[in-house]
């Protein structure tokens, strides 16, 4: 089935349209369109379909579109509390349920905790090249990570994006500080690997 959009026409919805019938509006990049499956109104130059048939230009990325420096620390806290809400409850389950030696179970509890930072690495990496294109606490916070264009980045991206955060913790943090000197606000290791934290109103 061919998908239709409503159209917002001197200040109310209108529609939903096929595409044929969005042509004969004579619609303008900055007109709000949805489809009844999106939450929110975009402009027409925000949907990759609508650019293609109707001849838009992708948008600049502007700088009220990144994600400030609070909403990722802010994320990034949620992130590391759901971590280890999680493997809390692992740890507490194997512990409790599979092990009755003492000793044995404070050595199981400390290695499974122990493996949380490594997991992080492989959560971020898995949600941040998905489509939901960030991890749980960017989701809350509305911020996701893409590339310099915009687009969602692929795995291999991911991955050094978030092997390049050693270099912005082996700096005592500094390089995470870098967010506050730049337009983008990217921290080092976002310069590093070519991405971009933006809120999730674009794209």
């Amino acid at each position: 089935m061919a998908q239709t959009y409503i159209l917002v026409i001197e200040g109310k919805p209108e529609g939903p349209f096929s595409i044929e019938e969005l042509k004969g509006f004579h619609i303008k990049p900055g007109d709000f369109v949805k489809t009844p499956e999106m939450d929110d109104y975009k402009e027409a130059q925000e949907i990759a379909e609508l650019r293609e048939l109707l001849g838009f230009t992708k948008p600049a990325l502007l700088m009220q579109y990144f994600g400030s420096f609070d909403q990722r620390l802010l994320a990034s806290v949620l992130d590391w509390f759901i971590l280890l809400g999680v493997f809390i409850i692992i740890a507490f389950i194997v512990v409790i349920m599979f092990i009755q030696d003492k000793e044995t179970r404070m050595i199981a509890s400390f290695t499974i905790l122990g493996i949380i930072p490594f997991a992080k690495i492989i959560y971020h990496i898995v949600m941040e090249s998905s489509a939901k294109q960030a991890t749980y606490g960017k989701q809350m916070l509305k911020i996701k990570v893409v590339d310099m264009q915009g687009n969602r980045i692929s795995t291999g991206k991911a991955i050094s994006r978030n092997l390049c955060k050693i270099f912005s913790v082996g700096t005592f943090f500094i390089g995470y500080l870098f967010a506050f000197f730049n337009k983008k606000q990217q921290c080092l290791h976002d310069m590093m690997a070519g991405t971009l934290i933006i809120k999730d109103r674009l794209f």
